[in-house]
């Protein structure tokens, strides 16, 4: 079983969280590449049968400039078979109303292309009016918000983390 976290980032706050994400996989147990989508060939993703994709969101609802670059590529590839979860930075006061939209933008073409979608995250304790990357009451990964909600993070990646291993069935009867 191969894993992977591929994430891009502007301003380091997604590495940062990518490189925590690393850190708790790394303290179950779990073997897993750790790449950064500005140095890599998008292709390699079909690889893995885990993936954690973090992108966060820039300008209004947009993808963050490295996965952009690699969009058209992206979109060709065949994601059946593969368990994906998302996770993405954002400013959830200053651009409420495309807070984690580059999730969905994810989301939606992982999926059209056969992706099975883990790690859907409460809505709850987040101030924004609306966004892509939600579904119902949940978005459709792990949002964290730095900017407004730094004192959170660490804790939404403990659990969510272990919310993801378990649903990926990584390790049984891992609990956040």
């Amino acid at each position: 079983m191969k894993i992977a976290i591929f994430y891009g980032s502007t301003y380091g706050n997604t590495a940062a969280a990518a490189e925590k994400l690393s850190l708790y996989l790394g303290q179950m147990g779990l073997e897993h590449d750790l790449k950064d989508i500005a140095h890599s060939q998008v292709e390699e993703l079909v690889a893995y049968d885990k993936l954690l994709l973090g992108c966060s969101t820039w300008n209004i609802g947009e993808l963050q400039d490295d996965w952009q670059a690699q969009w058209s590529r992206l979109e060709r590839l065949d994601f059946h078979g593969k368990q994906v979860a998302l996770f993405g930075a954002g400013d959830q006061l200053g651009y409420g109303d495309s807070f984690q939209d580059a999730l969905g933008i994810l989301a939606d073409m992982l999926e059209e292309r056969g992706a099975e979608l883990v790690g859907f995250w409460s809505v709850e304790g987040y101030e924004h009016f609306k966004s892509r990357g939600q579904r119902g009451e949940h978005f459709v990964g792990l949002a964290l918000d730095d900017d407004n909600q730094p004192h959170l993070t660490d804790t939404r990646i403990q659990r969510w983390v272990a919310q993801v291993v378990q649903e990926m069935g990584l390790i049984a009867g891992v609990r956040g």
